[in-house]
């Protein structure tokens, strides 16, 4: 059963486009809509249980399909700041130049999503 929508897809793509166009000067509320929405549609393209996924303190969620982890910490983590998940999700910073800057965290085999980012394609 695919997630439930939280965000609205026009009001979501609108905050991350307003963040885009002026990071630095984005407030909380288009910081968190535009996250949650990312991380929604991160839920629809690669569905599962096996990684959990986390930009605090706006929100979690698992995806990727594979073994599902049941109690306590999964072994499949990636964490990271809002400004470098909607780096990544952008197109503005690669996964594998965030990872190498330590811009995110990941620990586990299954733990990277290069495979589905950029997630939002932004009109030039």
């Amino acid at each position: 059963m695919p997630p439930r929508r939280r965000i609205d897809p026009r009001e979501g793509r609108a905050a991350v486009v307003r963040w885009h166009a002026s990071p630095t000067e984005a407030d909380r509320t288009t910081t968190a809509t535009a996250v949650r929405y990312t991380l929604e549609e991160l839920s629809l393209q690669a569905p599962g249980n096996s990684v959990e996924v986390r930009v605090p303190p706006y929100g979690a969620v698992q995806v990727i399909e594979g073994p599902r982890h049941k109690r306590g910490t999964p072994t499949n983590v990636i964490e990271m700041t809002a400004d470098s998940w909607l780096a990544m999700v952008t197109g503005s910073i690669t996964w594998e130049d965030a990872e190498a800057s330590g811009r995110v965290r990941a620990s586990g085999q299954r733990a990277d999503l290069s495979a589905y980012l950029p997630l939002v394609k932004l009109d030039p």
